[in-house]
């Protein structure tokens, strides 16, 4: 069975910083593209970041230069590093495994809300 576990999320103000984490279990990670997406209330989920088995990155324009993603072969985990925050950050982070269309997993969410 497959799991993606997100941890990491809470309440930050405007500049502050969190670490996202997403352990995998039921998977090799590293033969997985691995990303982060949100949702914010109201709003259609969106990429934040990706990496690929190779180590590539991809980001959504929003969080470039601010955000990082990585990953921990051994410990099956992808992290997603978000610094200076913003009000607009504010949102549930969902990871997701992707191999194929079919192959193709997400967690529970984590929450984080940036206040002002």
């Amino acid at each position: 069975q497959v799991q993606l576990v997100e941890s990491g999320g809470g309440l930050v103000q405007a500049g502050g910083s969190l670490r996202l984490s997403c352990a995998a279990s039921g998977i090799t990670s590293v033969m997985y593209s691995m990303g982060w997406y949100r949702q914010a209330p109201g709003k259609q989920r969106e990429l934040v970041a990706r990496i690929f088995g190779g180590g590539g990155t991809k980001y959504g324009d929003s969080v470039k230069g601010r955000f990082t993603i990585s990953r921990d072969n051994a410990k099956n985990t992808v992290y997603l590093q978000m610094n200076s925050l913003k009000p607009e950050d504010t949102a549930v982070y969902y990871c997701n495994a992707e191999r194929s269309v079919v192959d193709n997993f997400w967690g529970q969410g984590t929450q984080v809300t940036v206040s002002s």
